[in-house]
């Protein structure tokens, strides 16, 4: 990469750091360190929780799902402004009212101490997944840049972002990700631009291109349980994903509790309903538009370049037949592109129809390299989160090559450190404080907290070197959550519910999750997206119903 990108890079990189830290005031507290002293503004706060999801795997596994798939991936999020009214008028009143500093204490309150901690527990175990596929993202980056190992890879992420989450707390975390977000647009808009001046059509002609492909298909209203992505999917399962994401997950839960008011809470979480769906937009028609660019300027067979030398490597021969015939059929898909470009609209049903063909051939000799290489590896074999690494390192300009790739490492530093502050949160207040130092003072418990950063900064580095073998990765984000956001939904809505019993509570989170894990062992064709209205129901079934047959408990005398 060339020096002014390295120069890009470095310089933003360090200024978010240092500004940060200057930033963490009150941290010598564990409420300062924790909710920054609850005390932040809304719109600070509002950007923090989109600047969360916003990460990394969103710049790489989003942008390279909608090169691949197109823009239907945008339904996952249309149960988001449904699921951000609802939290604004139940959840959101109700835990930052209770002046607690984790979602899980609030449960305490409500049933009793074993339900707070399994519930606690089942977060650690989804965030801590979850946190290591966004690791993941950037070393994509790195690793198909510099060829470096994945492991390198996720080192050189994962331990600085670990040290600046310890000494940081969430002030930092928040004023970064104010400056992320700026960054993060301002790289995707400029990335549009290039875009629609290196291609070698108007952009009505690139969207009609798009459009013959099967990209532009935004609205699926098929309801198939197998489906990820159609309207019920995400009006139904996205709400009960975004339900319990927004409003139960502490990485989430930790944001809006650090606001001043229960109002600004309120307005923090209606930044995301206006304008996640919007963004998501954007970052999807970036990849559709870096498909549109790959149809006339010749992709490579592989846009891993790992996979690329070890199939060159293992058996010549077939790459070389397999490459004859991809680029063929890559000029011939060329050629009908060309032609429908020139066919006016209104008239050019043939040439989309050639055109769609033509695009199924080219990707069929694409499955068959990919599963070539996966033959010769053991390990599953994914293009879809290199794409947007090999555009940007081959195409943009120098300066905003490096612009787009401290975007990615920032928005991956960012929300890692989100993650890991609230991991280290839930860690200290749930079990550290609650069941073996309950008396600990404010020094102790934050010497535990940087200690409970480190341990699950390890964790999720452990995790992103498998994370990146497993598909898309904004997919697996979402597939790892949902094993365990349904039931966690579950037991919130019983909270809220009158005369549910304690144990009725802790045995429908049980059922929840034993639902959940059934459905993926027996159907597994069943998207997860589904996961989250199962354990939801399940819950709330179980515990409603035990809740009617079980004695009341005794009120001591």
């Amino acid at each position: 990469m060339h020096w002014v990108n390295w120069l890009v890079v470095v310089g933003y990189l360090t200024y978010v750091c240092v500004d940060g830290l200057r930033r963490s005031k009150g941290t010598k507290e564990i409420e300062g360190y924790f909710l920054g002293g609850r005390a932040l503004p809304w719109w600070a706060v509002g950007l923090t929780v989109m600047a969360t999801q916003l990460s990394a795997v969103t710049l790489i596994g989003t942008t390279g799902q909608g090169a691949t798939d197109g823009m239907r991936f945008v339904q996952f999020y249309f149960g988001l402004p449904i699921a951000m009214v609802i939290l604004g008028v139940t959840i959101v009143p109700f835990l930052h009212r209770a002046k607690v500093y984790t979602a899980y204490e609030f449960l305490e309150r409500r049933f009793d101490a074993k339900t707070r901690s399994l519930t606690s527990l089942l977060f650690l175990f989804s965030r801590a997944l979850s946190c290591g596929t966004i690791i993941a993202a950037p070393a994509v980056v790195f690793s198909a840049m510099f060829g470096w190992s994945i492991a390198t890879s996720v080192a050189i992420i994962g331990i600085p972002t670990v040290i600046y989450t310890m000494i940081g707390g969430v002030q930092a975390v928040t004023w970064a990700d104010v400056k992320q977000m700026v960054v993060v647009v301002t790289a995707l808009v400029a990335v549009v631009i290039v875009l629609l001046v290196k291609l070698p059509v108007s952009p009505d002609a690139a969207l009609r291109l798009a459009g013959a492909t099967g990209r532009l298909r935004v609205f699926d209203f098929s309801f198939n349980l197998h489906d990820t992505y159609t309207f019920w999917s995400g009006i139904i399962g996205g709400t009960f994903l975004m339900l319990s994401y927004f409003g139960t997950d502490q990485s989430q839960v930790q944001r809006y509790l650090s606001a001043k008011s229960v109002d600004e809470a309120r307005s923090a979480h209606l930044i995301s309903a206006y304008w996640k769906i919007p963004l998501q937009a954007l970052v999807l028609l970036v990849g559709v538009l870096v498909f549109v660019y790959y149809i006339f300027l010749a992709p490579p067979l592989y846009f891993n370049p790992a996979s690329e030398r070890l199939v060159q490597n293992a058996d010549s021969t077939a790459y070389r037949l397999l490459d004859g015939r991809y680029h063929a059929l890559f000029d011939a898909r060329a050629a009908a592109a060309r032609d429908l470009a020139a066919t006016p609209s209104g008239a050019d049903a043939t040439q989309r129809a050639t055109l769609a063909e033509r695009d199924a051939a080219v990707t069929q000799v694409h499955g068959e390299a990919l599963a070539l290489a996966e033959k010769i590896s053991g390990k599953p074999s994914k293009d879809v989160n290199y794409i947007i690494p090999h555009f940007v390192l081959t195409a943009l300009p120098i300066g905003l090559a490096g612009l787009f790739i401290a975007a990615v490492i920032a928005a991956a530093m960012s929300a890692v450190a989100g993650e890991l502050s609230a991991l280290a949160t839930a860690t200290v207040i749930d079990h550290y404080r609650r069941w073996i130092s309950p008396g600990a003072d404010d020094a102790r418990l934050l010497f535990v907290s940087r200690a409970a950063t480190g341990f699950w900064g390890l964790v999720a580095c452990v995790v992103a070197t498998f994370a990146v073998r497993l598909g898309s990765l904004i997919e697996v984000v979402n597939r790892y959550g949902s094993i365990f956001y349904g039931s966690i939904l579950g037991v919130f809505i019983l909270a809220m519910l009158p005369r549910i019993r304690a144990n009725a509570a802790f045995i429908g989170l049980i059922s929840g999750m034993s639902a959940v894990f059934s459905v993926i062992w027996f159907a597994p064709q069943v998207s997860f997206l589904w996961h989250n209205v199962v354990g939801a129901v399940t819950v709330v079934v179980v515990g409603s119903l035990l809740s009617v047959v079980m004695p009341a408990p005794r009120i001591a005398a």
